[in-house]
């Protein structure tokens, strides 16, 4: 993996998360292309950081300078390099469910410059969802694809095209079970194990990235949530935990107007 240089000047970037540090700093989680996922210390920020302060936020597109090796940075410089992505709501807590896979599942100091391009892409994606029925799938294609392509980056890319026990092209009228590390496998009736099951036109749909049938869509989130929390190895998502339950609130809500 490449480690970070000296000096480093405005690196496109994007903080992912932030907490205090001592009395009068923070300490950041930064994603940007040519280092990948790292941490740096704003000194003294929290004490007069003002209009630098306030700029050291999720979602906004920056350019960052720091110095220093190993496993924590200094930064040097903060600039802003765009309008901040506008997200709210679900959309919001969508937007911070994408950092948390980029913080678990990407190695500090190991640069993805395209991962960090559909990162970008995404957000603006995002930013231009609205709260309706039609805009509620779009999240969830965009959700989707992202975790495919993160997936694919980080060397654990989805197999969706062909069974991998003997190599034949995934037919769409089949059914498939997807054994995690591998890929899909013909399913036989009342083989174990039990389900998931996939449908063929699903895998092929998600490979495609035409996610324009519901079932498909649905598949494709139980595939990726299932190849997600294997390489997730235990670890929990707030993100996803505040999505189910402003989801469950939601519905309750609407159960209760009828």
């Amino acid at each position: 993996m490449a480690q970070s240089h000296h000096k480093i000047l405005l690196e496109p970037a994007y903080v992912l998360h932030q907490r205090p540090y001592r009395d009068t700093s923070l300490l950041l989680e930064v994603f940007s292309p040519n280092h990948g996922r790292l941490g740096l210390v704003a000194r003294g920020i929290r004490g007069k950081g003002g209009q630098r302060r306030a700029l050291l936020q999720s979602f906004v597109p920056l350019t960052l300078s720091w110095s220093g090796r190993g496993e924590l940075a200094t930064l040097t410089d903060v600039e802003a390099a765009g309008a901040a992505h506008a997200l709210a709501g679900q959309v919001l807590l969508s937007g911070f469910y994408l950092n948390e896979l980029v913080l678990h599942l990407l190695q500090r100091h190991d640069p993805h410059p395209e991962l960090f391009e559909y990162y970008r892409y995404t957000l603006e994606q995002l930013s231009g969802i609205r709260e309706s029925h039609h805009g509620a799938r779009r999240l969830q294609v965009s959700l989707r694809l992202f975790e495919k392509q993160l997936l694919q980056e980080i060397g654990y890319g989805l197999v969706l095209e062909y069974e991998v026990e003997r190599g034949e092209a995934i037919e769409p009228e089949g059914v498939y079970r997807f054994v995690l590390g591998q890929g899909p496998v013909a399913a036989q009736a009342g083989a174990e194990p039990a389900p998931p099951l996939f449908k063929g036109s699903s895998l092929l749909a998600l490979a495609a990235q035409h996610l324009d049938e519901a079932q498909a869509l649905k598949d494709a989130k139980r595939l990726t949530r299932l190849v997600l929390d294997y390489y997730l190895a235990g670890r929990k998502l707030h993100s996803r935990r505040l999505l189910l339950d402003l989801q469950r609130g939601a519905e309750e809500a609407a159960l209760s107007k009828t």
